[in-house]
Order: structure tokens, then C-alpha cells, then sequence
């Protein structure tokens, strides 16, 4: 039976916490961008929201790093964790903070027990679709000469850069928005390997499955061969012994040695 560490019942416990909170992430920066012309009250509770949620996210990597029995060895293998808690802090732009609370949130899914990893992978696709098409939109709606003005304009091009098809009907004007497009393009490509790979994988097991019930019954048939052999040569060896022991037809029966007269 595998012993839990503290590390892992405190993920364990705050991994629906954390979900939940993502969620509201996501609606908290979605709405100011959906409905720019929401009332100050609005566009104030959302960013509140979100930086309650990276603090929230900020606060679980602190715990997870005092609980680790390694502090040092925590930090080596989790620093896109550690970028993502610092980052916002540097500078409080809204879309570091996105960047920091995906990062964050992607990680902290990475651990979780029960999300496999195609659950994982079709939730980074959505996440980064939607999350990706919201920036775009924030960065070039107002940008001179820019052409993605609608979210159905952001969606459509964040589509195609991720599948690297590329129509250019839409794309950035600004630095900002081509450095999005950077990140969705390369993210894509990682995703759609992770998917090739594991398509792949799925088949070779599939294969291998098949060769090994193969095997299984080539061998098998070997056998019930062999015993058959076997089978025949005993059958063989028993009638050969019983022919011996029959006169051939017409001939007088051999009487035993004791029976017989001596020689004169």
C-alpha cells in the first residue's frame, strides 16, 4: 500500500478548491473583454477576482513547498511554477496574470491523480483556444489597421494558428499580439504532438496486444501438436505389441517351451 506524504493529501484535498477557482478565473477575465462596456464596478470585481485567484494558486505552491520533504529539489522541478508566482509581481499587467494563473493552473492539473492525460491535453486545447482568442481580442480590438475586431474574428484566428494552417485572413498588427500568436503556435505544436504521440502509442499497443494473443495461440497450437504426436506414437506402440502377440492365419500355435518333448 503506497503512504501518502502531506504533500500529496493537501493536492488531494485542494484540487476541486482549485478548479472551482479556475473557473472563476476564466469568467473574471473573460467579461471585461466580452462586455467592454461594463460599468467600472464590474471591471473592478473581475480584476479582484483575478488576482484572488493567483493568490490563491500562489498560495498552494507555497504550502506544496513547505510540506515537500525537498524544499530544493520542489523548486528544481517545478520553476515554471516559480516564474508563474513571480511574473505578476514584477509587473501588474492583466495578461502577465493570465499567463501566471494558466501556468499555475496547467501544473497544478499536471499532479492530479484522476485526469488522464487525454483529459488533460483536450482541456489545455480548450483552455488555451478560449484563453488565447479572449488576449488577441483585448490587444488588437482597438489597435489602428488591426482586422480581429469580434471574438468570432479572435476564435477563428486563434483556430487556425494553433492547427498552424494559418489563412491570414486574420492576424495581429501589434507586438504584443504577434507574441501572443508566437506562444499559441508553438503551444499547438506541442499539443498536436502530444496527441500524434499518444494516438501512436494507442495503436502499438493495440498491435502489440494482438501479436502477443497471437503468440499465445501459435503456441498453443504447437502443443496440442506435439501431444498429438505423442498420442500416435503411443497408439502405434501399443498396437505394434499386440500384433506380436496374435499367430498369422492359417498356422499351427507354437506351444511353450515346457510343453513340448524333449530331443532325442
Amino acid at each position: 500500500m503506497k503512504v501518502q506524504t502531506a504533500q500529496s493529501r493537501w493536492e488531494k484535498r485542494t484540487q476541486g478548491v482549485l478548479l472551482w477557482l479556475a473557473v472563476a478565473f476564466a469568467v473574471a477575465y473573460a467579461v471585461p473583454i466580452v462586455a467592454p462596456d461594463a460599468n467600472g464596478a464590474v471591471r473592478r470585481t473581475c480584476m479582484i477576482a483575478e488576482w484572488v485567484v493567483w493568490g490563491a494558486f500562489a498560495l498552494d505552491y507555497l504550502v506544496r513547498l513547505a510540506l515537500a520533504p525537498s524544499k530544493w529539489l520542489f523548486v528544481r522541478s517545478h520553476p515554471l511554477d516559480l516564474l508563474a508566482v513571480l511574473v505578476p509581481l514584477l509587473r501588474p499587467l492583466q495578461l502577465l496574470r493570465l499567463v501566471a494563473t494558466l501556468l499555475l493552473v496547467g501544473r497544478r492539473a499536471m499532479v492530479a491523480p484522476q485526469i488522464q492525460l487525454t483529459t488533460y491535453v483536450g482541456g489545455a486545447v480548450l483552455g488555451l483556444l478560449m484563453f488565447g482568442s479572449l488576449a488577441v481580442l483585448e490587444v488588437e480590438r482597438g489597435a489602428p489597421g488591426g482586422n480581429i475586431k469580434t471574438l468570432g474574428d479572435a476564435v477563428w484566428w486563434s483556430f487556425t494558428t494553433m492547427t498552424t494552417v494559418g489563412y491570414g485572413d486574420h492576424s495581429p498588427t501589434t507586438g504584443l499580439g504577434r507574441m501572443l500568436a508566437v506562444g499559441l503556435m508553438l503551444s499547438g505544436i506541442a499539443l498536436l504532438g502530444v496527441v500524434t504521440a499518444n494516438i501512436a502509442a494507442w495503436f502499438i499497443s493495440r498491435f502489440e496486444r494482438d501479436d502477443v494473443e497471437e503468440r499465445r495461440q501459435t503456441a498453443l497450437l504447437e502443443a496440442l501438436t506435439a501431444e498429438v504426436r505423442e498420442l500416435r506414437a503411443e497408439v502405434g506402440r501399443l498396437s505394434g505389441g499386440a500384433a506380436a502377440q496374435v499367430p498369422a492365419q492359417g498356422s499351427e500355435p507354437v506351444a511353450p517351451a515346457a510343453d513340448r518333448p524333449a530331443a532325442r
